[in-house]
């Protein structure tokens, strides 16, 4: 099943249950008012809205009472805000590119022990919403992810345990300012001026919905990302990722237990072949870097439109799709 949330309702929005393709939904608060409602009383909700979901796939919006076309900018992210989003990097060749570039070498320690930070969840940008960043000069960068979000998850749980824990899978923009990061990660405490808010996709979607794709506890879909319209990368979330979601999971619960509605992003996708194209800008600059000894491609500037997409294997739009242009602040 698809699920999102509406722009109303408080901060926390009003639960939908989406049209597998995308064109219809209903409000399911009959069944929870928000998303992380449901997800508090997961193993109540979940087959009710499986219900709901089915009826309105099955007879489309005329068979559902109060049934609505949907249009993606009345959407706020599916989770508006989340409890924790804990965000890693499984990708090494994204590490080892990056490292290489800077002429340092990758930690032994990187390949059975998966690199984490905790992100900013006290607030998700939509799908369409804007980013809006105080100056061009912080780096503006994107970072198309994967993320998957659980139920409650007891504190040392075993990888091979984690897996019945993904109750949904989705989309996210990271937005990371390049500019800033050397300074945060010089005082040795990690990143916080440098990661603004990020934008979840417009409905997030249970691991059945993605058929075969799902697989490993990884999704094996090209993630498609674009720049004022123009193609920038196609990386295969299921290739070249050293770490998959269960033992993401597990690393984050090593300590303490994961509150249900935690989101678990799997870090820039990022595979060895570069002629796929890159996630992030500073990706694509790090390989300009390593073939030209400069770095060509730009931050992201006021104007500009990101687009961030994944289609099953018809080419339907499976998340629908985050479209951000970059912005000043409001006066």
């Amino acid at each position: 099943m698809k699920l999102g949330s509406l722009k109303e309702g408080g901060r926390d929005g009003t639960l939908i249950v989406v049209s597998r393709d995308l064109a219809h939904a209903v409000r399911a608060g009959d069944i929870a008012p928000t998303l992380q409602a449901a997800l508090d009383d997961w193993e109540n909700a979940a087959p009710r809205l499986h219900a709901l979901y089915d009826a309105l796939c099955k007879h489309r919006h005329k068979a559902v009472e109060h049934a609505f076309e949907l249009d993606c900018n009345d959407l706020a992210a599916p989770l508006p805000r989340a409890y924790e989003f804990v965000d890693g990097s499984a990708y090494l060749p994204h590490v080892e590119r990056v490292r290489k570039a800077r002429g340092a070498q990758v930690p032994e320690s990187f390949y059975t022990d998966p690199l984490m930070y905790q992100a900013t969840s006290a607030g998700f940008l939509g799908p369409c919403d804007p980013v809006r960043v105080p100056s061009e000069d912080y780096g503006i960068d994107m970072e198309a992810e994967v993320v998957v979000v659980t139920d409650d998850v007891s504190m040392a749980v075993a990888a091979e345990d984690a897996s019945r824990h993904i109750q949904l899978v989705g989309l996210v923009n990271d937005v990371s300012l390049r500019n800033l990061i050397p300074g945060e990660l010089a005082k040795g405490f990690g990143f916080l001026q440098s990661k603004p808010r990020s934008a979840l996709s417009p409905v997030l979607v249970t691991p059945d919905e993605l058929r075969d794709a799902w697989r490993e506890d990884k999704l094996h879909l090209p993630m498609r990302t674009f720049i004022n319209g123009q193609w920038f990368g196609e990386a295969d979330a299921g290739e070249d990722m050293q770490f998959d979601f269960a033992q993401l999971i597990a690393h984050a619960a090593k300590t303490r237990p994961l509150t249900a509605g935690t989101i678990v992003g799997s870090g820039t996708i990022a595979n060895q072949d570069t002629s796929k194209g890159a996630s992030c800008l500073a990706e694509q600059r790090t390989v300009e870097t390593l073939r030209d000894g400069k770095p060509s491609t730009p931050f992201l500037r006021y104007g500009d439109l990101i687009k961030i997409e994944m289609l099953d294997a018809d080419g339907n739009s499976i998340f629908g799709a985050i479209e951000q242009r970059i912005e000043a602040p409001l006066t």
